[in-house]
């Protein structure tokens, strides 16, 4: 009896122990450290925020240091920036270069073809620089936005360098590196794309000079006519002696005017290539989620990646420059806002990078090898310090794998701790922390698209524009605020007086449920095979990582401990975080001044601080709970909000555009036609109109366009009065991007003054009727003079009559649609002018029963537009003038348009 007893008290104080512990390890310690917190002390997790926002922000932009001259002695073998920037000099001065203009056929054209000789002169003994110019005319279809076109170009120019590698015995193998040296109208190009021409001739130097050849060849294209669009690049591929050599291609590109060339899309599939990536760039520059971006076909920009994809069946690498997209095609894109770090980083990197795909044995197996084209990449690089890849199926193992341990690991460990007697409620607060993230987000979501909604309604949207860091109180505020009121109302909501778990405890439960939260979006996420998933993924690995720690160093019951590791933890998370959204609002914040006004800008910015501030503080706002009160927080929050509101609508700062005064421009964006409109009929004049056209780039520009046209009107472009007399409006398509998704506005005015021998004819010369229900068109184009104009051709069947072939293409693509009709729209670039004509074929079916006017019957109507795109000198008085009402901080890019529409 005496030993049961003294068993029974032993067991009974036992009991009592775990459930002293079950309620806290140590309750001196946790009242003196936890419920002490003070208010103020949630400042410091924006501090945090704040800090590690701006170390991710100096590493997106950090560039090395540019070799010189002086540096050759040192480093023969090695990319010199400064003899990149002095052939970027000399692009950048010939000023704006489109296609058919005399500075990009004739100047820019040879000033490199001069540069190509030079390096071949120089090039070691032991190397063999073969060169080619190449003037190609051919057509292709492509889509835009599902709208089809047939895109057709005369007498573009490429000029090719092949430098021979060791293989030339077996299967020739070769890697292309391409760049394109025309720009759009009204801009030097400087970024977009002559520092990418300049970067490839230094790498033509460097690599010519080598004493050793590389293992496969390198093909260098210059490319002429990329604006236009990707119309030389097709050029290459489907009719040069070279293009069948290449295996791999790497696309030099620019979205931007400097920092780093981010590597935004490889493949498709052929995961060597990102695996060669890794090896060899020293500084990388390169997120999956960007390819899932810009393949989603979000961003209005496209580049000769496609056509090498789609024309070639090439796999490959395209990169661009993406920061300050602000001067992207704006007469800013000059060498001024250029630096050499610029250069010399992405010099440094495709040097490496073609070494090390020009030397590899993947190259010349890409061909017989299949297995090396299946399979996608998730691939990153961490702050630019150094990078990651792995395969999607690996990917898809690693997100499940992570989701699960991260619930499971802290959960056993929580409730090892706090034994049998707390474990539902470890589960009650982990739901709470689920509930509190999940009505954080949707409320923090909601409340931003209010605020979106009313910035817009009252007139003040992009007032970020030109100072992003107005976002931070406009968005970033709202959403943070939001997810600390949710979190306290839900503990409010569901406290537990009886619980048996410390106040810690119940936080560190709740971060489990932060992490259910993540669990349940991830899974969904990587079983729909989105690979960008592994942003989350690292968030998620971070979390499991502090709470492995926090049980091997055993600071489950030491509450600062605990915390301090945890907030250690938070810094990584941050800086990952912050990095993504310094990189998507650097992209996207210059993108909305050229997205159109369909779409209120202010949605995009919007959600992309929502999600990406759910990011940053989903494990920080838990933390709350450890804190006397939170209105000192929340109250300093919004007065900071308040702040930003204040600025963005009462001041100057928050005017969404700059001139250059200030160093960084930051301009609205205007496309104006003075157009000619001439309706014939029998090959008489019938009708005859003139004006302006205006294109809304942006959400503001409608204000501005109706300011400039004053006294007049700028009316709606559907609502022309030729909309009901002349084909798709009489408008000067050139563009079904601008032209279709856009809106435009239209002002009349005088006639254009127009030198009407140099503009590109169309005319009739033969019409045979092939059978009573086919019947055969024949034109000719003639381009006789050196100028940039580029031609498009609408061509509209009459109802029951199709048009079945043409000479153009073997296929004829189908219509697209505007103001109600249906035609076939074709986009004629011209790059060297041509004295001969150009004869083009059109057959129509028709059934001539239904025709009304018998064997006479007019089949189709067709509208030849031309439109100059380099005709300054050339411009009206009454253009000038229009041109000079725009404000300092608007860029405009004039043309001039002529219209004439005829039925056949």
């Amino acid at each position: 009896m005496a030993g049961g007893t003294t068993s029974s008290a032993r067991s009974k104080m036992k009991a009592k122990g775990v459930q002293d512990s079950g309620r806290t390890n140590s309750p001196s310690e946790d009242v003196a450290n936890l419920h002490q917190l003070e208010a103020q002390h949630g400042i410091l997790g924006i501090v945090l925020l704040l800090f590690c926002g701006t170390v991710s922000s100096y590493l997106c932009t950090y560039l090395p240091e540019a070799l010189t001259a002086a540096d050759l002695d040192r480093h023969p073998t090695a990319f010199i920036a400064e003899r990149a920037w002095d052939n970027l000099q000399v692009l950048n001065d010939f000023g704006p270069k489109p296609t058919g203009s005399r500075a990009n056929e004739l100047g820019a054209a040879d000033y490199i073809r001069r540069e190509i000789e030079k390096a071949k002169a120089t090039a070691h003994a032991a190397q063999l620089v073969e060169t080619a110019h190449q003037t190609i005319s051919g057509a292709y279809p492509i889509a835009f936005l599902g709208n089809p076109l047939t895109s057709v170009y005369r007498n573009a120019q490429n000029l090719v360098v092949r430098l021979a590698g060791r293989s030339e015995d077996g299967e020739r193998a070769a890697l292309m590196l391409n760049c394109h040296y025309d720009t759009v109208a009204s801009s030097p190009g400087a970024s977009d794309d002559g520092g990418s021409c300049a970067v490839m001739l230094e790498i033509l130097r460097v690599l010519s000079r080598a004493p050793e050849r590389n293992r496969h060849s390198i093909v260098f294209l210059f490319n002429g006519a990329e604006e236009t669009p990707l119309q030389a690049a097709h050029g290459f591929v489907s009719q040069h002696r070279w293009a069948g050599e290449v295996r791999a291609f790497l696309n030099l590109e620019s979205a931007g005017s400097g920092g780093k060339e981010q590597l935004f899309q490889a493949g498709p599939q052929h995961p060597w290539l990102i695996e060669a990536y890794g090896r060899a760039v020293r500084h990388p520059a390169a997120q999956t989620v960007s390819e899932e971006i810009f393949q989603s076909g979000i961003i209005p920009s496209d580049t000769d990646f496609r056509i090498f994809r789609d024309f070639g069946h090439v796999p490959g690498m395209d990169f661009a420059h993406t920061i300050n997209g602000y001067r992207y095609h704006t007469r800013f894109d000059t060498i001024d806002y250029l630096t050499l770090p610029v250069l010399q980083r992405t010099g440094d990197n495709i040097l490496a990078l073609t070494r090390e795909l020009a030397n590899g044995e993947e190259l010349g197996r890409v061909g017989s090898d299949p297995n090396l084209a299946e399979g996608y990449s998730v691939f990153f690089d961490v702050l630019g310090l150094f990078f990651v890849s792995y395969s999607a199926s690996t990917g898809q193992i690693v997100n499940v794998m992570l989701a699960v341990l991260s619930l499971a690991m802290p959960l056993m460990e929580l409730c090892r701790q706090v034994r049998r007697v707390g474990e539902r409620s470890v589960l009650s607060q982990t739901l709470v922390g689920l509930l509190g993230t999940v009505c954080g987000t949707a409320a923090s979501v909601g409340v931003v698209l209010l605020v979106a909604n009313r910035l817009d309604a009252v007139g003040r949207a992009m007032s970020w524009f030109s100072t992003p860091y107005l976002i931070l109180g406009l968005y970033g505020c709202p959403v943070i605020l939001m997810h600390c009121f949710a979190h306290r109302l839900c503990s409010h909501w569901f406290s537990d007086k009886k619980s048996p778990l410390n106040l810690t405890q119940t936080v560190r439960a709740r971060l489990i449920g932060v992490n259910l939260f993540w669990t349940l979006l991830i899974i969904p996420l990587t079983l729909a095979n989105i690979r960008s998933a592994y942003i989350i993924a690292v968030i998620v690995l971070l979390s499991l990582l502090s709470t492995i720690l926090t049980s091997v160093l055993g600071y489950q019951g030491q509450p600062r401990r605990w915390l301090a590791l945890h907030l250690a933890f938070q810094v990584p998370t941050l800086l990952w975080a912050t990095k993504f959204y310094h990189l998507l609002v650097k992209l996207f914040v210059p993108i909305t001044g050229r997205m159109g006004a369909g779409t209120n800008p202010e949605y995009l910015i919007a959600l992309l601080v929502a999600c990406f501030g759910l990011l940053c503080v989903s494990y920080l706002v838990p933390l709350v709970g450890l804190l006397k009160g939170t209105s000192e927080l929340t109250a300093r929050m919004t007065v900071f909000a308040m702040i930003a509101f204040l600025l963005g609508c009462c001041t100057q700062v928050g005017f969404p555009y700059r001139d250059e005064s200030n160093g960084e421009p930051s301009v609205q964006r205007h496309y104006v036609t003075h157009t000619l409109q001439v309706a014939h009929r029998d090959g008489a004049v019938v009708s005859e109109g003139a004006g302006f056209l205006f294109r809304e780039m942006d959400r503001n520009a409608v204000r501005v366009i109706r300011g400039v046209a004053k006294p007049a009107e700028a009316v709606p472009m559907r609502q022309m009065e030729t909309c009901r007399t002349m084909l798709f409006c009489g408008v000067p398509f050139y563009s079904i991007w601008h032209q279709i998704r856009f809106n435009n506005y239209w002002m009349e005015g005088p006639s254009p003054a127009i030198e009407k021998h140099t503009l590109p004819t169309f005319e009739l010369v033969r019409v045979h009727q092939n059978s009573s229900s086919v019947r055969h068109y024949s034109f000719e184009i003639v381009h006789r003079h050196q100028t940039c104009v580029q031609s498009a051709l609408i061509i509209a069947p009459k109802p029951g009559v199709q048009l079945v072939a043409w000479s153009l293409m073997d296929t004829v693509p189908g219509t697209i649609e505007f103001n109600g009709e249906r035609a076939h729209f074709v986009l004629i670039t011209y790059g060297l002018a041509d004295d001969a004509p150009w004869t083009v074929t059109f057959a129509f079916e028709y059934d001539p029963d239904h025709l009304q006017d018998g064997a006479g019957a007019k089949l189709f109507d067709v509208s030849w537009v031309n439109t100059y795109w380099e005709h300054g000198d050339k411009h009206t008085d009454e253009f000038r003038k229009l041109i000079d009402q725009f404000p300092e901080w608007a860029h405009v890019i004039p043309s001039v348009a002529v219209v004439n529409i005829t039925a056949h």
